[in-house]
């Protein structure tokens, strides 16, 4: 299938392989040019007019963001709930299971929300796998997804199992909260920094992997990448998508953000545009750096795919994007690196809130920060041009 052109629950592109089991291509179906909307009125339905706008006791956060966030009746509760699905991208269904999970729980983690009340998983079995195949791949993607779950100290109860011509895996993540339990998405001030705790790169990395069998693509760019540094980057973008962000979301509350998505499907620059609209203050964003698993810039310019420098590569269960004060984002980033989290845990300062018309832009030049793979050097991936830099990712 096309990089791109997997869609994920939200509509968003998700960081999709060639050759993974998508829809790419398929048809709408026989007789959908003669279908014609259901009229609920000739059965004595009733219906709101067209323009008829939100009722008051409608949340304010609802479609367009994370996590919608519904006021209970129950005095002072509300209930928070997202859900996500996408294709298979990874060859390894246990990790492919966890980064499902991690994914749908990154929509309530970009609201600084930690604890989640119960998850229930969405699985289609593909009707072109035999049997064996099924009774092997299910269990680990089950078993993937579960783990994950615990980790983020919660648990499966349910859900929906069907066959499908597609592999699809997702979820449900619901939590009933109080208010000073989530950090709405529209604070962000005049002079706020911008944090990003996840590297981009994940779908070039997926696709560069996929390419080391396929001559025509491998041509393209063999001559900046090796085959040794596409295996690493495949593997370090499978081991950050199938990170929690839930360190990052309990330091939000710790240093003050006021704002924050996760990103995914629509890159960097569509997460940070869609954020800057969801802004009460009159603000824009503009990133200046853009944190990249090494040698996948390179992949993206030699191939003229992806888009990845202007931001538009497609994430998946990508990380964190949070505004946080000026004087609090480098006590962000030094802390969640602390080994009392664990490790694998990154922030990078990516750019600055300033004074606009709630948009979001990236410079002309940004600085791209090659973040090596675990346990590789800088002498062994060397950046590629003068407006690079490298770090490691251990």
């Amino acid at each position: 299938m096309a990089e791109a052109s997997a869609m994920g629950a939200g509509g968003e592109a998700m960081a999709a392989a060639d050759g993974s089991c998508g829809p790419a291509g398929s048809s709408l179906g026989r007789g959908f040019s003669n279908y014609r909307p259901f009229e609920p009125q000739t059965l004595g339905l009733t219906c709101l007019p067209a323009e008829a706008g939100p009722s008051p006791a409608l949340p304010a956060l609802g479609i367009g963001m994370d996590s919608c966030v519904i006021p209970l009746r129950h005095g002072g509760l509300s209930l928070v709930q997202t859900t996500d699905f996408f294709y298979p991208l990874v060859e390894d269904p246990y990790m492919m299971g966890r980064i499902a999970c991690a994914n749908v729980l990154s929509d309530l983690y970009a609201m600084g929300i930690t604890e989640c009340d119960n998850m229930l998983m969405l699985l289609s079995v593909s009707q072109s796998m035999s049997e064996e195949e099924r009774e092997k791949i299910t269990p680990l993607m089950i078993k993937g997804f579960r783990d994950a779950a615990e980790e983020g100290g919660t648990a499966v109860t349910g859900g929906q199992t069907v066959v499908n011509p597609w592999i699809i895996i997702g979820g449900v993540a619901t939590v009933v909260c109080q208010p000073n339990e989530f950090i709405m998405p529209d604070s962000a001030v005049v002079g706020d920094v911008l944090v990003l705790t996840k590297p981009l790169g994940t779908q070039v990395a997926v696709n560069a992997h996929q390419w080391l069998d396929n001559p025509e693509r491998w041509n393209k760019v063999k001559m900046v990448v090796s085959r040794e540094e596409v295996e690493l980057a495949y593997q370090e973008a499978m081991f950050n998508m199938a990170t929690l962000n839930r360190t990052a979301a309990g330091l939000m509350h710790t240093f003050n953000a006021h704002a924050a998505t996760d990103i995914t499907g629509f890159g960097i620059l569509g997460h940070s545009q869609n954020l800057a609209r969801q802004q009460r203050n009159e603000v824009s964003f503009v990133i200046h750096n853009l944190p990249i698993i090494a040698k996948m810039a390179a992949i993206s310019k030699a191939s003229g795919r992806f888009g990845l420098l202007q931001g538009t590569s497609a994430e998946t269960s990508g990380g964190l994007l949070i505004c946080l004060p000026r004087e609090q984002a480098a006590r962000f980033c030094s802390e969640i690196k602390s080994s009392k989290y664990g490790e694998g845990h990154q922030a990078w300062i990516v750019g600055i809130v300033e004074k606009g018309n709630r948009t979001a832009r990236i410079i002309d030049k940004p600085r791209v920060i090659e973040v090596l793979p675990r346990g590789t050097t800088a002498t062994a991936l060397a950046p590629d041009n003068s407006n690079a830099s490298s770090e490691s990712s251990s």
